[in-house]
């Protein structure tokens, strides 16, 4: 792998960032001890590393380049070291004082809140793993930072996916010690002259693309931002991870029951969780519904493209409704509604427009733009989707994966969801301080699907 620049919207991510606002997505995978002699902590921090240095895209770093003016590209780390990205950290017993399993993983869901504040350091590649021992039975979890300019959601998990016994398998990939990577020149970015006019043509292309969204965004964006005070704070740099199962079974029931698709039905969960967790809490319900927006992927069935392909819908979340069955018709008709018009129109496709800006309004316009992301909504909720089949690491299998999306700026709260065996793991990203009761939302959400099973017949 050579030198490429970074596609516009890698690079709005990249200049997005800020110490209090770290733009990496991370994931949260717990392993079960493993049926043979399974490799110790010190081999498991071995493996990790061969497996994670033998991934291409592990080995690039961002650097700034002449042209365009204000661009970055990705270039091979001559000086890659693995074992400056993948560590191991081990919980003290008291930490993990509990009831086994709960207490390992009430400390490790804690480290790894902390953890993700961390921004990922500049001037290497923008990842980080970390191998979290200390469970008495032999479990163990794995943390896993990509910066958001590297991937978006399904090529994170295309990336991570290759730390696993069956991806690293099939791929067959060697070692570090026996692949040499040898670094690339970079390439001219200048167009030759065949080049120019279908660049002119394509450009003009997508200024009217742009136009178009943008007029969306300028409809789309609200003035009065008091619409949802538990979602909006200033940010204090502090990060909590909150953990939750839901019973795919379950929701897979209540879909065939009332129709639409199961990601529907988790986004009524969601608007049915936050409204049981804004009565607990005592405070009024926004005056108006609270917006999620809820990235959809670009990427072409078997296309290749590494960095970020995304799009995104804007969803009113309805918890001002109390029927919880009304709260699921109201999002599955919102989202009927986004799918008809396409992820290619609407306010939603703000990624869209960052892919149409040049260079350099993305590295001065950023802060600009991230401080606007609470003029269109409140919460970030995504579904991040996973090989249908069983993973493991070392032999050891995988027991629950738990996503983490980036928090934007004003806004305290992040979701993210996926689904693996035969459950709905959702991680919850808040900011420390504004949300100290965020355990209490994730067991509204286990509450919110009892409630909706509970309505079915014979439920």
């Amino acid at each position: 792998m050579g030198t490429e620049l970074l596609a516009p919207l890698d690079l709005a991510f990249w200049h997005l960032e800020s110490d209090a606002h770290p733009m990496h997505l991370g994931a949260l995978a717990v392993f079960a001890p493993g049926g043979r002699p399974a490799p110790g902590p010190d081999g498991l921090l071995e493996l990790l590393g061969t497996r994670a240095a033998a991934i291409p895209r592990l080995r690039m770093r961002v650097r700034d380049v002449l042209l365009p003016v204000g661009g970055a590209a990705w270039s091979v780390d001559k000086d890659f070291d693995v074992h400056r990205h993948v560590k191991r950290v081990h919980l003290p017993e008291a930490e993990t004082a509990g009831e086994g399993e709960a207490g390992f993983m009430a400390a490790a869901t804690r480290l790894a809140g902390e953890l993700m504040e961390q921004p990922l350091r500049r001037g290497r590649p923008p990842w980080q793993m970390y191998v979290i021992t200390g469970a008495a039975e032999g479990s163990f979890a794995v943390l896993v930072k990509l910066h958001h300019a590297l991937a978006d959601g399904m090529r994170a998990v295309a990336i991570g996916a290759g730390i696993f016994d069956e991806i690293a398998a099939v791929a067959g990939r060697p070692g570090p010690a026996a692949r040499r990577v040898r670094p690339v020149p970079p390439r001219s970015w200048m167009p030759g002259p065949r080049q120019v006019a279908g660049l002119a043509l394509g450009r003009i292309e997508d200024l009217g693309r742009a136009f178009g969204v943008g007029a969306s965004l300028v409809r789309a964006s609200r003035l009065d931002l008091r619409g949802a005070p538990a979602l909006s704070a200033d940010s204090s740099g502090t990060r909590r991870l909150v953990t939750a199962d839901l019973d795919l079974a379950a929701v897979q029931r209540i879909r065939r029951a009332v129709g639409g698709t199961s990601n529907d039905v988790l986004l009524a969960v969601v608007a049915g969780a936050l409204r049981r967790w804004m009565l607990e809490r005592g405070e009024p319900l926004p005056g108006s519904d609270p917006r999620a927006l809820v990235p959809v992927s670009r990427r072409r069935p078997g296309g290749g493209a590494d960095g970020n392909r995304l799009s995104a819908y804007l969803l009113g979340l309805p918890v001002s409704e109390p029927d919880p069955w009304e709260r699921l018709r109201a999002v599955r008709g919102a989202m009927d509604r986004n799918k008809s018009a396409g992820p290619l129109r609407g306010a939603g496709a703000v990624a869209v427009l960052a892919d149409q800006l040049p260079s350099l309004a993305h590295r001065f316009g950023a802060p600009l733009a991230g401080s606007a992301a609470r003029m269109l909504f409140d919460v970030l909720v995504t579904s991040v989707p996973l090989p249908r089949s069983a993973l493991s690491l070392g032999g050891c299998p995988l027991r629950a994966l738990y996503p983490m999306a980036p928090l934007a700026r004003g806004q305290s709260l992040a979701i993210a969801l996926t689904t693996y065996g035969g459950a709905v793991q959702i991680g919850l990203v808040a900011d420390g301080k504004a949300l100290p009761d965020l355990e209490r939302l994730g067991r509204c959400a286990e509450e919110e699907v009892a409630g909706l099973l509970a309505l079915l017949p014979g439920g």
